[in-house]
């Protein structure tokens, strides 16, 4: 007799821990792109830590024939058996060979998550971080609805921890600060299964972002630790300019005056090494130093930097404008220089209400302090709309 879902009655599924991250690593990788059946009947042996016995009462084979496919004695020529072999597994149907309407609907979803994932961040840069949200959460609903199933190879995996990201991310950008926890968490979601990749430009790529959400969070520490981490994995200059400004900012935050300083000087030579990006260009680094200097007490050459800012290029993501403008209207207070800093935070307040930036207006009001109440009315009048918004 068998159960609900084609298994034969009193077999156990293997645990969904296990499930996680076994067809993530290298290895299975190589053992997959073999199609190879006794290697890939070996490799789930190991992995869930069964003898041939338990793996032909789930296979619906006796130990013989599970020991002869291992060995290479038998074969599984029809397609029935494979494609049952396969469902079983919990693996696309093409692995062991078998072409048909359930695989080609698997990797149309692939290719459709794939470009889901892509849009959304430029979505996301382009300051519609809204709109990124909503294309990637039914995206990673879906995704983790197949990895609950059991389906955890390598490519679906890799594109889950990348929505999962993109979405943290993207929350980053649209929620208010007490609830930026919320997005450091699905970024985390990313991290156990990163680490079984075993690419270092990837698992940098999670942690960096992951490191981000931390420090908005108010989690500086662990911030900075995420982040050196993902600096020392980075395997190029282009992924160590991807994480540095992030260190950089990280590193202000917390007050840890050495660390900023030596981050923002090899920052400033890979200026000159490195394509720049959203992120890693004068005028992002530009607004990081001026921030990271206020937060190490240096407020005094803050303020002679801030009469030098370089003018924004195309690289520039959106709310980086907001994000400068708020830090200059902070430096010109300091600098005694009221109307000025009232003119960068309203424009702040504007740009803010435009792109759904919560957590930028709350640091307008917090800039804005009693120096400037207009400002600071403003900015709470908009963050009110925004939080009776998301509340409906």
């Amino acid at each position: 007799m068998a159960s609900e879902d084609g298994r034969p009655a009193g077999v156990l599924r293997p645990a969904p821990q296990h499930a996680l991250w076994r067809w993530a690593t290298p290895q299975a990788e190589t053992v997959l792109a073999s199609r190879d059946l006794g290697a890939i009947l070996r490799f789930y042996r190991a992995v869930h830590g069964l003898n041939q016995t338990q793996l032909g009462q789930m296979l619906g084979y006796d130990k013989t024939y599970i020991s002869l496919f291992e060995r290479g004695k038998r074969r599984l020529d029809d397609v029935e058996s494979r494609r049952r072999v396969a469902e079983r597994l919990q693996l696309p149907p093409h692995v062991l060979g078998v072409t048909d309407p359930a695989d080609t609907d698997h990797r149309a979803m692939l290719q459709f998550g794939e470009s889901t994932v892509r849009l959304a961040e430029i979505a996301r840069q382009s300051g519609h971080a809204s709109e990124a949200v909503a294309e990637l959460w039914p995206l990673v609903a879906r995704l983790e609805a197949r990895v609950e199933d059991g389906h955890t190879e390598r490519e679906a995996l890799r594109l889950l921890a990348r929505a999962r990201v993109g979405l943290g991310v993207a929350l980053g950008n649209v929620l208010p600060e007490e609830r930026l926890h919320t997005a450091a968490r699905w970024t985390a979601k990313s991290l156990q299964v990163a680490r079984h990749f075993g690419d270092d430009a990837f698992t940098s790529y999670v942690l960096r972002m992951h490191g981000n959400e931390l420090r908005k969070a108010g989690l500086r520490g662990a911030a900075v630790d995420r982040l050196r981490h993902a600096t020392s994995l980075a395997p190029d200059r282009t992924c160590r300019a991807a994480a540095l400004p992030l260190l950089g900012r990280a590193a202000g935050e917390l007050g840890a005056f050495g660390l900023f300083d030596s981050v923002m000087r090899e920052c400033d030579m890979l200026l000159e090494q490195t394509e720049h990006t959203s992120l890693f260009n004068p005028f992002a680094l530009h607004e990081i130093r001026l921030r990271g200097l206020l937060a190490t007490g240096r407020a005094d050459v803050a303020i002679h930097l801030v009469e030098t800012s370089p003018l924004p290029s195309t690289t520039v993501a959106p709310q980086w404008r907001v994000i400068e403008a708020v830090t200059v209207g902070h430096v010109q207070l300091l600098a005694g220089d009221p109307k000025g800093a009232a003119q960068s935070l309203s424009a702040a307040v504007q740009e803010s209400v435009r792109q759904r930036l919560p957590h930028q207006l709350q640091r307008v009001i917090r800039t804005a302090g009693h120096r400037l109440p207009d400002v600071r009315g403003e900015a709470e009048l908009a963050l009110d709309r925004i939080r009776e918004e998301m509340a409906a």
